[in-house]
């Protein structure tokens, strides 16, 4: 394993995360739920934007195994789009920073991209879900942009669990919802 260790923070700096290793990958996401998760969370009080000019929302993957909440645990809260959806947007409440996007039966976290210094971001490696993108946007061709996932994609993914023994550690340290502006 890559001993690399990078911290990322919320923006007041109170939440903190911890990432060990390498990446699985770096993606921007266009899906429906990614652009209205977006609107809404980027219309929480001091909350940073967190769709692009394109509609998309940047995140870099790393296994749940590597990802640690140093400081700040007390501050997470979720939002689903739906009481039944099988992914949760988790939000540092002490500044409204979305800090990760966790697939529930996953093992695999989706942390915002928004929480990187743009000049350590890692490099953008593929747009997906782009049959998903908003009306009359045009996508640059600087990395692949499907309109699906590729297999690719999910080998990635597979062999990111296969890595872990095939377990889905669990994200046990939110404490409650988010509430949004009416």
């Amino acid at each position: 394993m890559n001993s690399k260790t990078i911290t990322v923070r919320c923006r007041c700096g109170h939440t903190t995360l911890t990432l060990e290793g390498k990446q699985i990958m770096s993606v921007e996401c266009l899906c429906r739920d990614c652009q209205q998760a977006g609107a809404l969370l980027q219309t929480l009080d001091s909350a940073p934007p967190l769709l692009d000019d394109n509609g998309a929302t940047r995140f870099v993957v790393y296994r749940k195994d590597r990802v640690r909440c140093q400081a700040g645990q007390d501050t997470l809260k979720e939002h689903r789009l739906s009481p039944t959806a099988k992914t949760r947007r988790v939000v540092a409440g002490c500044c409204n920073t979305p800090m990760f996007l966790e697939f529930m039966n996953g093992h695999w976290l989706s942390l915002y991209g928004g929480l990187w210094p743009a000049q350590t971001l890692p490099a953008l490696e593929i747009r997906t879900m782009t049959r998903d993108k908003p009306a009359g946007v045009s996508l640059p061709d600087d990395v692949p942009n499907p309109a699906t996932h590729t297999l690719r994609f999910f080998f990635k993914l597979i062999a990111a669990w296969a890595a872990m023994g095939f377990r889905s550690p669990a994200v046990d340290y939110i404490s409650g919802d988010i509430t949004l502006p009416e």
